[in-house]
């Protein structure tokens, strides 16, 4: 993919937009009295979403930005378990019992879970909840540590998607950034998954990683194309040692520059186009009969904290240490830190810590960069119109023409378009919207 776009001068530091308003702007202000509040105002007619939060990994890989913790011992996952079956009970007990739609196991490491604590999760969520008819529960992988005892544990609790992280497949890379992980393994993983009845697989790639380069990475792709993933995620690496201290064990030296970036994204992208998958927004590609696609095709694609997803539920529930939960009236984030999650479990309290409530400037500009970020395209007029709400956009405006001038947006005004070409920068096209980000002390990855 060739562009005549200025990179470097894109090349900023913006939000992912998983969220707007975004994390970093997230207060204390929304407590869990707070939330509370939110959860007892939900209509018991729509189903629920649940994110469970598993912490805990067996190694650290060194590009992670997650929040978790190596362990070389079960129990303090055990101890863990404990606590989340206990706010699960906390939140039951608030909303009664309700329908859920989606589930998502992430990590962390769900998959370091025995056989037996994974069931009795499952057991324990399906006595607290119903499940709606169509009900995707997903669980994140890593398949170096995943036994067949376990992958069973998963389907007899429902679990019909897994998620598989694999990075990349070359052996210097994998060295540089702790995690070796041989094509068998993966291989091996999916077998097993499929075996169960779990056919639904993503995989996760990354780029800008030390010592890839266009080669490798398209050797990565070749490797698992045989596979048949239903999807693959494609992610930016983002060097944000400032953040995540454990990523200056990285060669840094070894890190590509924002051109190599771009070719090397650029060149995944191509080849799987050309292996048939469908592009998703920014960096998720699908099977042309996968639910993703037909939501894209239908103007239903959503963008949670999860990445693109179809997922209809109107609140997101968090569960664990660090949990992010998205409710109609704003946003809510469990303790970060184990041991302040567990006082206020083990304190009877709900562990929210900080949040934020959405206002209605906040809800129409989320609706716009949402579809931008899934859609390439908005109709601000229409979003305008559906909201009863008509702010003074001549700021943003202006800051489209420059977009324009360089080839990221074409612009009829109330409708804004981002070219294929362009599309590598949604988030930069996006961030025109954010009335927040020139505001506080956020940090953001770069949009390269």
């Amino acid at each position: 993919m060739m562009t005549t776009i200025p990179i470097a001068k894109y090349d900023s530091a913006v939000p992912r937009y998983t969220s707007y308003p975004t994390a970093p702007h997230f207060h204390a202000g929304v407590d869990r009295h707070v939330y509370e509040w939110w959860l007892a105002e939900l209509d018991p007619a729509q189903p629920l979403s649940l994110y469970l939060h598993i912490p805990f990994c067996d190694s650290l890989c060194w590009f992670c930005g997650c929040n978790t913790k190596v362990v070389n011992r079960y129990s303090p996952l055990a101890g863990y378990l404990d606590l989340l079956k206990a706010e699960m009970k906390l939140v039951a007990g608030i909303l009664g019992r309700r329908s859920v739609s989606h589930v998502h196991f992430g990590g962390g490491t769900p998959s370091m879970l025995s056989p037996a604590d994974i069931r009795g999760l499952g057991d324990l969520m399906w006595s607290l909840f119903d499940r709606a008819p169509g009900t995707e529960i997903a669980v994140e992988i890593d398949p170096r540590s995943l036994s067949f005892e376990a992958v069973r544990a998963f389907a007899d609790i429902g679990v019909n998607r897994a998620s598989i992280g694999v990075q990349d497949m070359n052996r210097e890379v994998q060295e540089a950034v702790n995690r070796v992980q041989p094509l068998a393994v993966t291989a091996e993983a999916m077998a097993a998954l499929r075996s169960v009845g779990v056919e639904r697989i993503n995989i996760d790639l990354m780029y800008g990683l030390p010592y890839q380069n266009v080669d490798r990475v398209l050797h990565t792709v070749e490797c698992l194309l045989p596979l048949s993933p239903d999807r693959l995620a494609v992610f930016g690496y983002a060097h944000v040692p400032h953040m995540k201290p454990h990523q200056k064990l990285l060669p840094e030296a070894a890190l590509p520059g924002r051109d190599a970036r771009f070719a090397q994204q650029a060149a995944i992208a191509d080849r799987l186009g050309e292996a048939g998958y469908r592009r998703i927004g920014l960096d998720h590609f699908a099977r042309p009969q996968d639910p993703l696609v037909t939501a894209l095709d239908a103007g239903r694609l959503r963008r949670n904290f999860q990445g693109y997803t179809v997922d209809p539920a109107v609140a997101l529930i968090p569960l664990g240490a660090s949990a992010i939960g998205a409710l109609p009236q704003g946003y809510v984030q469990n303790a970060a830190a184990v041991p302040e999650y567990s006082k206020a479990i083990q304190e009877g309290r709900l562990p929210i810590v900080r949040g934020v409530a959405v206002t209605p400037d906040d809800r129409l500009r989320r609706a716009i960069i949402e579809q931008i970020m899934c859609n390439l395209h908005v109709d601000v007029g229409a979003l305008e119109a559906e909201a009863g709400l008509y702010p003074d956009f001549s700021r943003e405006r202006l800051a489209l023409a420059a977009l324009e001038a360089d080839g990221l947006v074409e612009v009829k005004w109330p409708v804004i378009i981002v070219p294929e070409s362009a599309r590598f920068l949604l988030r930069s096209v996006a961030a025109v919207f954010d009335a927040y980000l020139a505001s506080g002390v956020a940090r953001h990855s770069r949009a390269v």
